[in-house]
């Protein structure tokens, strides 16, 4: 089983390449939740997740005709970079498969750092199985996204950071995929700090460690589905999981509503950008998942910020509706000079902002001399918007919220 012997061989190799994130004190959180928040900020590593540690601990490692052979490796976009990368820096050739489905940015970014990309599947699972059969065609090492010890051990050196820069911490909360960062760095932290827990955070829609761990053995989900597709991987590793059993206090999930809260708020709040994956951590800190005592000194893992700037309008999109900021309505007006006119006031009254506004007088399920409008409005939070509604109703409106 992977030991912190292990890590600590891993840190000369990986400092090599990558850097030591920041670790910030979070004034916002900590008041938001009443215990002492730091942020470990791996955001702000070299191709913006922490993946380039394990990395580069793997080549690292490779024997000089392995070199000459080059890697391949599968992954949804963040260890696909960190390989890419650190292979491009050793001078060694590499092929990443990703699923076809892959945020292109994070696509784009792997072959910029000087990887061939090779574009599979639906998923990690069934890009891994065509990165397995380029292994044994052109006889590469395959350099696993997270059920390798050495690639485990890299991880960990973030573990190693932490209990530098924060021996005072209680709980450590680290997001879950595979299980490989949750290992090196409870393997890290529990070698290097005294009392200290580690609790795993994973995606409803892919909780396939939490599942085993209440089944009490590795389980492989059939699919997976969250916003959060940095850890949307179906079954834990072999070599992961035993180590995830001996190390981690708790798993918990938290859903993607709460994760696009997390994102926002990190957004607006600390100026960070954090991928779905990455901020997973936090909304188990803010939603409380697991419990915890005002003041606590937690560490959550921001584990990567790589998010493709579509899926970041939709995702602060559906993290302002979820805060209350944002709200969509729907109702009808007489088809007559004056209704919408009428009904902007209203909602000016209200002390909401207008957005946008849609008028159909098309919709077969309205009268002929009626119109349908849907309005895009800004509030204040859930108050203020559930304040709209009842105005809207009670000025005669029939409303129906969308969002």
């Amino acid at each position: 089983m992977l030991s912190l012997a292990d890590v600590l061989a891993a840190r000369d190799r990986v400092n090599e390449v990558a850097r030591t994130t920041p670790l910030e004190y979070s004034h916002t959180f900590s008041a938001a939740t009443g215990a002492t928040v730091h942020l470990k900020l791996e955001t702000f590593q070299r191709t913006g997740s922490f993946k380039i540690r394990g990395a580069r601990n793997r080549i690292g490692t490779l024997s000089a005709e392995e070199r000459e052979r080059g890697v391949v490796t599968a992954s949804a976009g963040n260890h696909a970079q960190g390989v890419a990368l650190a292979a491009t820096r050793a001078g060694v050739p590499s092929t990443i498969v990703m699923p076809k489905y892959a945020p292109i940015s994070k696509v784009s970014a792997t072959r910029r750092y000087g990887s061939d990309v090779v574009l599979h599947g639906v998923d990690y699972s069934e890009a891994a199985a065509r990165a397995h059969e380029i292994e044994a065609a052109e006889d590469r090492t395959y350099v696993h996204a997270f059920d390798d010890e050495l690639v485990m051990a890299g991880q960990g050196t973030i573990g190693l950071e932490i209990a530098e820069q924060c021996p005072e911490a209680d709980t450590v909360v680290v997001p879950i995929g595979g299980g490989g960062l949750v290992s090196g760095v409870a393997t890290a932290v529990k070698g290097t700090l005294d009392d200290v827990r580690v609790v795993g955070v994973q995606a409803e829609g892919a909780s396939a460690t939490a599942d085993s761990l209440r089944k009490g053995s590795r389980q492989e989900l059939a699919s997976v589905d969250t916003i959060a597709d940095g850890i949307a991987v179906r079954a834990t590793g072999e070599k992961t999981f035993p180590v995830i059993r001996e190390h981690v206090d708790e798993v918990v999930t938290v859903s993607d509503e709460e994760i696009a809260v997390a994102v926002t708020k990190l957004l607006e709040r600390s100026k960070t950008l954090v991928e779905g994956a990455g901020a997973v951590s936090l909304a188990a800190v803010l939603e409380r998942a697991f419990e915890y005592e005002d003041d606590e000194t937690i560490v959550p893992v921001l584990s990567g910020g790589n998010i493709d700037m579509n899926t970041l309008t939709t995702v602060v999109l559906r993290g302002l509706v979820e805060m209350g900021r944002y709200l969509k309505v729907r109702t009808e007006l007489k088809d007559r000079p004056g209704a919408l006119e009428r009904l902007v006031e209203v909602i000016a009254d209200a002390n909401a902002n207008i957005f946008a506004i849609r008028h159909d007088r098309t919709s077969r399920d309205i009268a002929v001399n009626a119109a349908e409008v849907e309005v895009d409005l800004e509030a204040h939070g859930d108050e203020h918007a559930a304040e709209i509604v009842a105005s809207l109703e009670g000025h005669g409106y029939e409303v129906d919220v969308l969002a």
